[in-house]
């Protein structure tokens, strides 16, 4: 009824002049079609996420619309590099947070530190300081991130680079290894998907290195690895045995948005020559982060003591720590694609 309405009032507009009807959606794919029929909403405008100079430019307004005092030392492109992804109200929420935090500090200005601040505050939630953790917990949290860190920094091939490690609990995580892209990633390569499935492996490997256990630690990352790779082979078209292929139709409740039904549209053998590929992909990435982590155990030791007595290393600290590594990992994942992994069962 709502929507009949709203047809009938804009039909109701000819033969006035100089009525224009504007509307706006973060959800266009809900749309009834009646709707941007010709006649009705037929001229659309797509509005992007802000790039690198977006923000910066953003960033500036939000500052002289708010009057924030800022440092000499405050560098508005290096801010608007570090937040990709961001939206306007994202970094209106940024300035805000740097203001809060020089105030809460007593300082009259807003330096470059807590723009950085705010930032990570944003991205990784706010620090639990009051949270008590045993010292076993902490060394099993520090070689976690460790080893992400390790491998981010020592794995061959395109990447995200490593902005900061941290074992100091934040939101629901007990630690983090951060990467921020240099610039904007409008698309997703083979070989960063694989890279980054590595990344996510690498807590775990690590567990298993120094402490030779495992913890639950690493359930989001197995997820987050698993799933990359299912896109990979059933959205990308990534996988050499299945080829350039897309598996898994969904319907769509127009009201309720995208993927809540799933239609089967593969047989049985098809889905387990996925499950199959799946777990090759996997394992694929699991061997590259091991052999990294396995060549520079003493690096993966360092990083490890270095968090667990300074709970926070950054960029330049990082790249310090690794330099001289021995990287043992192949330049290409495909070469290996077709060695002989043992079958598992569908997940």
């Amino acid at each position: 009824q709502t929507l009949n309405q709203l047809l009938v009032e804009m039909d109701g507009f000819e033969g006035k002049e100089g009525i224009i009807m504007v509307a706006a959606t973060n959800r266009p794919d809900v749309l009834d079609p009646a709707l941007l029929r010709p006649g009705r909403f037929d001229r659309r405008v797509v509005v992007n996420m802000p790039d690198v100079r977006g923000r910066e430019e953003i960033l500036k307004v939000h500052v002289q619309n708010r009057d924030v005092p800022t440092a000499a030392d405050v560098d508005f492109t290096v801010v608007a590099k570090g937040t990709p992804g961001f939206s306007g109200a994202d970094l209106a929420n940024l300035v805000n947070e740097a203001a809060l935090l020089a105030a809460r500090m007593d300082q009259e200005e807003v330096s470059q530190e807590f723009f950085d601040m705010a930032k990570d505050k944003i991205l990784m939630g706010s620090e639990r300081k009051t949270m008590v953790r045993s010292l076993e917990e902490k060394e099993q949290t520090a070689f976690h991130e460790a080893g992400h860190a390790v491998v981010a920094l020592l794995i061959d091939g395109e990447k995200d680079p490593v902005h900061k490690a941290s074992i100091i609990p934040r939101g629901q995580a007990l630690g983090m290894v951060m990467q921020i892209p240099d610039t904007d990633r409008l698309s997703v390569s083979r070989e960063f998907a694989f890279n980054n499935m590595s990344i996510l492996l690498g807590g775990r490997i690590a567990e298993e290195i120094v402490f030779n256990t495992m913890t639950s630690g690493a359930s989001s990352d197995l997820e987050k690895c698993t799933g990359l790779a299912r896109r990979m082979i059933c959205e990308w078209g990534m996988s050499e045995k299945l080829g350039p292929l897309t598996f898994g139709n969904r319907e769509e409740e127009i009201f309720l948005g995208r993927e809540l039904t799933v239609t089967n549209s593969i047989s049985e053998a098809t889905a387990q020559q996925i499950d199959m590929e799946v777990y090759s992909h996997v394992m694929l990435a699991y061997k590259k982060a091991k052999d990294l982590l396995v060549a520079n155990r003493a690096i993966l030791e360092n990083v490890g003591r270095a968090l667990i007595e300074k709970e926070t290393l950054d960029r330049a600290e990082l790249e310090a720590m690794t330099r001289g590594a021995l990287n043992k990992s192949s330049s290409s994942f495909s070469s290996d694609m077709d060695a002989p992994l043992e079958p598992s069962p569908s997940f």
